[in-house]
């Protein structure tokens, strides 16, 4: 006789699968669903943390090594960077050295040396340094604001490099003589001179009593990396930010009025930095806003 039914044995034994399937084959998907997510979150906050330490380290490599700094936002107080340890000092700050202009497009737009025996207590001779071009680079990196090489400053490679006399506590107050580590500058008649000048006036200076080193290294900003402020409630507000377009020794301040900011990243925990004897190293730590205590860390050591 042709069976056309399940046996009642059949059909529980259908059912017992079908339990066992709808119970393992749930935690199965939600387990594959939960590492998807979990790699999703990690790859991202791999590569925004890469790029985050990656800008700041691109940046550093380029530092006038002296002029580096470890300062406090809550009362803007620093330390030469040896000496600022622990994480009350969350702002790490430093002058940086051109490299945009000294690499050029077809040539260098300073050449880095003074021809010392042309040189006088007023003005420099900077064979090959076309001021013009480098004037309107300098407009362009900083989005035309109306910073120039007007507002720049030279560095004499060997000079005396006392962090203190860098601009770094001199707030609102512009470089009236030459006798600091910078040395404001401006144009002179020749796209090859430069004029040492009364940051606060503007007006002609000299370097009268200061020694002029053959080799100099030309600035036109200072930077800065630090977690934005606290907010309101005083909760971290985990934004990391560079800052530049600023110049200390006009008397500006990284969160000065006129300064550029751009966020690296957000949900940033942790920035921490310190110096190892000429080398710097630097962390980021990143939180996922998505799942709960997990976070990542990437680090970087700056020659």
């Amino acid at each position: 006789m042709r069976r056309i039914g399940f046996t009642m044995i059949e059909l529980i034994f259908v059912i017992v699968i079908m339990g066992i399937i709808g119970k393992f084959g749930t935690e199965f998907l939600a387990q594959a669903y939960k590492s998807f997510i979990f790699s999703s979150i990690n790859n991202k906050l791999q590569a925004d943390s890469e790029m985050a330490v990656t800008t700041v380290a691109s940046r550093l490599q380029y530092r006038i090594k002296d002029s580096v700094i470890g300062k406090k936002s809550s009362d803007n107080s620093f330390l030469a960077i040896g000496s600022a340890t622990g994480s009350d000092f969350n702002i790490l700050e430093w002058v940086g050295s051109d490299i945009e202009g000294f690499r050029g497009d077809s040539l260098p737009l300073w050449s880095g040396i003074i021809d010392l025996d042309d040189s006088n207590a007023t003005l420099l001779d900077s064979p090959e340094t076309n001021t013009t071009a480098l004037n309107a680079q300098i407009g362009i990196l900083s989005h035309a604001s109306g910073t120039g090489i007007n507002n720049a400053a030279l560095y004499f490679v060997g000079s005396d490099s006392d962090i203190n006399n860098y601009g770094w506590d001199f707030a609102d107050t512009a470089f009236t003589d030459q006798s600091k580590v910078m040395h404001p500058i401006k144009t002179g008649a020749t796209p090859n001179l430069l004029i040492p000048k009364d940051a606060s006036t503007g007006a002609d200076n000299n370097f009268t009593g200061i020694d002029v080193f053959e080799y100099y290294q030309l600035a036109w900003t200072a930077y800065a990396v630090g977690i934005s402020d606290y907010n309101a409630t005083g909760n971290n507000t985990g934004t990391l930010m560079l800052y530049y377009d600023y110049q200390p020794w006009e008397g500006e301040e990284y969160n000065n009025i006129n300064a550029k900011s751009e966020i690296l990243m957000e949900n940033v925990s942790t920035f921490q930095f310190k110096s190892v004897g000429s080398l710097l190293k630097i962390q980021v730590c990143v939180n996922s806003d998505v799942v709960e205590d997990y976070s990542l860390c990437k680090e970087k050591t700056i020659f």
